[in-house]
């Protein structure tokens, strides 16, 4: 693969030469400024053209922004950014302990925003740098690397985890389900493994330490095992269900308080866009860290996703800006609705990492079509 090394060169290049070792490391082509010698056009175009010419993009911040350009008003390191996003996988690593300039700080709040297509991590010294440049990039060849046997049977699979009784939800709680199918479907966990007691708590701490939390600390949490398949729960919240193939199963509230900025009257009437890409987000993020703790070799390299939502049939749909436009008016659906399909999507691996934003919107679309159909 060629792998274009993106970021500030001046005072930075002990850095960006532990990624171009990283890079030779695993037998790839590092694409980067300082080797493209004299050319007919502007090192501007070269870069450019670098950057379209790779298969991936190393991204590397520190503290310095660097010089802005006439031409585009942005640093050369943000252009090639900009030029790569939504076109390339960006591996970013982001340099900690440092104290980073105004323009810095912006640029690298504005990557960081930004949900879709980024591995990201964060680095102290250049030997940490090398070794993370090294794992990213192995695993996402990984990743890559093979596809799955049946993507029709991981979809299936998938939709046939999703509860059946997904529609007249009367509680007025509406709540998400997502479900996650990995492939070659294989068993990666042998029954002592499900049972272990390591297993349900590292699924505990996740769901409710890590980001973004799935479990709330003001609730207990109850846990088993139902026919071949590890639970954990909250009382009326988040359930967590894990199979000895890898299959998760997710059921989230979408009107957690913590997450959610629904006032007035008309929340009663209706589901949030936003809500449902926010819970969309953390079953992806979710899926991702339970697949790296229980297949860390990645044996399982393709990923099939299937999604609905259990609400009263009367409850409408609407996004966060006409919510906040309108707190205490809504439209409540009148009469009942056909059967609505589960969503459905299929990916490799790695876009449960470098695709989470765009897997969560080709989730959310076919539902809000459903709900405002």
């Amino acid at each position: 693969m060629k792998i274009f090394i993106s970021s500030l060169i001046a005072g930075f290049e002990p850095f960006r030469e532990a990624a171009r070792s990283a890079i030779k490391t695993l037998r790839h082509e590092p694409v980067v400024a300082e080797e493209f010698g004299a050319r007919p056009h502007s090192p501007q175009i070269a870069c450019l053209q670098g950057i379209r010419s790779a298969d991936i993009v190393v991204l590397i911040l520190g503290e310095r922004y660097g010089y802005v350009q006439g031409s585009s008003g942005v640093s050369p390191t943000h252009e090639e950014y900009l030029e790569a996003r939504g076109t390339k996988p960006i591996l970013m690593f982001v340099q900690e302990g440092v104290e980073r300039d105004e323009q810095q700080a912006k640029f690298v709040s504005e990557v960081q925003a930004w949900q879709a297509g980024h591995f990201r991590a964060g680095f102290k010294t250049v030997e940490e740098l090398r070794d993370l440049v090294t794992r990213a990039i192995h695993d996402y060849q990984l990743a890559n690397a093979a596809g799955p046997l049946d993507t029709a049977a991981l979809l299936d699979a998938a939709e046939k985890l999703l509860p059946q009784s997904r529609r007249n939800n009367q509680a007025g709680s509406p709540v998400l389900h997502v479900a996650a199918v990995a492939g070659p479907l294989q068993r990666i966990l042998r029954p002592a493994e499900l049972e272990a007691p390591a297993l349900a708590s590292d699924l505990h701490r996740q769901a409710l330490f890590g980001e973004p939390r799935l479990f709330v600390s003001s609730k207990g949490m109850e846990c088993g095992i139902d026919q071949a398949a590890l639970w954990l729960e909250q009382e009326n919240a988040a359930r967590i269900q894990l199979d000895e193939r890898g299959s998760l199963l997710l059921r989230l509230p979408l009107n957690r308080p913590e997450g959610s900025r629904r006032a007035g009257f008309a929340g009663m009437f209706a589901i949030i866009e936003e809500d449902v890409m926010r819970e969309l987000g953390s079953a992806i993020a979710y899926a991702a860290w339970i697949l790296e703790r229980i297949d860390a070799t990645q044996r399982l390299t393709h990923i099939a996703l299937a999604a609905s939502i259990e609400a009263s049939d009367h409850l409408g749909w609407r996004t966060q800006a006409e919510q906040d436009a309108s707190p205490n008016s809504g439209t409540m659906r009148m009469g009942g609705a056909n059967e609505r399909p589960a969503a459905r999507v299929d990916r490799p691996r790695a876009a449960l990492t470098f695709e989470a934003g765009l897997l969560a919107e080709d989730l959310m679309v076919p539902l809000r079509r459903q709900w405002k159909s």
